[in-house]
């Protein structure tokens, strides 16, 4: 008989892992044919079984068919995957024009990113947050607040504030 070597994660042994090999390989192929890259898999892997396991401590009752459950979410997370890439796309696309359109140097434009940059790495974690999400990410102030499960008036005092930090950050610096 084959021990299993007990595997420590955040306090979760391995026999207490609420997937096993054979249902962790099928979250893996759903994973990998809903387009998910390799580098990503095991974070996918990660999330369902996190998703499980919060299932679990508030309380519901175990899905009947764990396998068919984990396969489902994993679906969901590709899916997930391929709308955050597409943000990100049009994210990219949308400052590529607003930079050709205000900063017709390079140089310039550099200044101004890593200045950006720099102002945002010194935001407390949840001003830079909904910045991130508002100007970055694109979300609306509702979907902010959905997605941090906080009121939308707490979003927009967030964001007012980051806005005036980094506007005074960026005009310390001489950059606007």
């Amino acid at each position: 008989m084959l021990r299993r070597k007990a595997r420590h994660v955040e306090g979760v042994t391995e026999a207490d892992d609420p997937l096993d090999a054979a249902q962790e390989r099928r979250v893996r192929a759903v994973l990998a044919l809903g387009g998910v890259p390799q580098s990503d898999l095991l974070d996918g892997v990660q999330q369902v079984r996190l998703r499980l396991l919060e299932r679990a401590a508030s309380g519901r009752e175990a899905p009947r068919d764990v396998s068919a459950w984990a396969a489902v979410v994993a679906s969901n997370l590709a899916m997930d995957w391929h709308r955050a890439k597409r943000r990100q796309e049009r994210l990219g696309e949308r400052l590529a024009s607003l930079r050709q359109h205000e900063h017709p140097s390079g140089e310039d434009s550099s200044v101004l990113s890593l200045a950006v940059a720099r102002g945002l790495d010194e935001l407390p974690d949840a001003l830079r947050q909904v910045l991130v999400l508002r100007f970055y990410a694109d979300l609306p102030v509702r979907g902010i607040a959905d997605e941090l499960g906080i009121p939308e008036g707490t979003v927009k005092s967030r964001l007012h504030s980051a806005v005036r930090a980094l506007r005074t950050r960026l005009h310390e610096d001489e950059v606007v």
